[in-house]
């Protein structure tokens, strides 16, 4: 019986992006609010990560045809889209991809009211919501306008579906978003709040970081997806991009 899941499955962090500066910067200096022009779903990639794609691109372009992506989905986000067109440009996928597809719900954790704001600026503007966080733990927390981490977690469980019905025994890159990687391995590895947030806390995921699961067919009627790297960051190494870690948003929001 043929398994559901595809043969090898990679999600990828989006590279370092403006926002990802703007918020470090802010964080540093202290300050309430990030200073960002664009919406978040506008929000470029950095120059820097510009360069972090394009040595992913090359990293999975040295891997023989055969291995390479046949299937790129995308958070819709311009950070995203921005990193798959350039690892495609970098000849980072097979020849099969056309153009990778953006699916909605791989999008960014939507933060509502908290959006833009730095731990400082939540403590500030909205102390009851950072002490609701307090209390619910940041899995269940919804600010409102936003999402928790288990409304993420529904729609990605749609995704799951829609990647087992349509890419079966294929080879699938997806490009997406700190708290969506976590999220998807919270599923892909039956785990639960207590594991994911240790995981979570354990560190950061670095931007153009690769996290790669690999079909065992054995493993149960349908197989299963087998764990084969977290957060490797060699790609980049190997070509000299610096190694970037910083969240997309407020840490307290994250």
């Amino acid at each position: 019986m043929a398994s559901r899941w595809p043969e090898r499955l990679w999600i990828v962090r989006h590279g370092e992006s403006a926002g990802n500066v703007a918020r470090d910067l802010a964080q540093g200096r202290g300050l309430p609010r990030i200073d960002i022009a664009e919406r978040d779903v506008d929000v470029p990639l950095s120059r820097l990560g510009e360069r972090q794609a394009c040595a992913l691109g090359h990293w999975f372009a040295a891997l023989p045809e055969a291995e390479r992506p046949q299937v790129v989905l995308t958070s819709p986000y311009l950070r995203a889209l921005g990193t798959a067109d350039i690892m495609r440009d970098c000849g980072g996928f097979s020849g099969e991809v056309q153009r990778p597809v953006p699916d909605e719900r791989l999008r960014e954790k939507e933060f509502g009211i908290l959006d833009r704001l730095t731990s400082h600026g939540i403590a500030e503007a909205h102390p009851d919501q950072a002490e609701f966080r307090r209390l619910l733990g940041k899995f269940y927390h919804r600010p409102p306008g936003g999402e928790s981490w288990c409304d993420v977690i529904l729609r990605l469980r749609s995704a799951l579906d829609t990647l087992s019905l349509h890419h079966a025994g294929r080879r699938v890159l997806v490009v997406t978003h700190q708290v969506v990687v976590l999220c998807l391995r919270y599923l892909l590895e039956e785990m639960t709040e207590a594991q994911i947030l240790a995981v979570d806390r354990a560190a950061d995921v670095a931007n153009c970081s690769v996290t790669e699961y690999r079909l065992d067919p054995a493993d149960g009627q349908n197989g299963r997806l087998r764990l084969h790297a977290y957060n490797f960051v060699a790609p980049l190494e190997q070509e000299g991009a610096p190694v970037t870690w910083e969240p997309d948003a407020a840490v307290a929001a994250r």
